[in-house]
């Protein structure tokens, strides 16, 4: 089994994986990283985005070989090491851009590398960023507007 070595939230771990582990199972299964869900299991949901050397990546479409060396950011790495939420995901929080939570920690990653790159994205832009992130219960309304106000430091 190939050995593998990433930068995972900051730490580096080693892992044998076989050639055809997913990213996710690596996360989920091996290291317990539970944050990153898996939906749908044919990159159609977004539940299982990750940042992979700070882009957006559905882990569920990546073979934790191709990790091997790289820096890979999951949900559970967005807060501070005490424990200060992410501005997106405080934005989240205060904006109500969750209900059941399912699709909260691959929109959270999502959005985060678009506030990065963008953070005067227009609501366009945004909806169109997140396009590939599906949420069955919010309408997306307050999830948008959770991201304009990160986006804007808060505001």
């Amino acid at each position: 089994m190939p050995s593998i070595t990433l930068r995972l939230n900051g730490k580096s771990v080693r892992a044998e994986v076989e050639s055809r582990t997913l990213l996710v199972e690596l996360l989920r299964e091996r290291l317990g990283l539970t944050g990153t869900h898996v939906g749908c299991d044919t990159s159609q949901c977004g539940a299982c985005t990750v940042h992979v050397n700070g882009r957006s990546v559905k882990s569920c479409t990546m073979l934790a070989v191709e990790a091997d060396g790289q820096e890979v950011l999951t949900i559970e790495g967005m807060a501070a090491a005490d424990g200060t939420l992410h501005p997106v995901q405080a934005a989240f929080r205060e904006h109500h851009g969750l209900q059941c939570g399912f699709c909260t920690p691959g929109m959270v990653m999502s959005a985060s590398e678009l506030v990065a790159r963008n953070p005067r994205a227009s609501e366009e832009e945004i909806r169109a960023w997140l396009e590939g992130n599906l949420c069955r219960c919010t309408g997306y309304h307050n999830i948008v507007k959770a991201v304009q106000a990160a986006a804007a430091g808060g505001r």
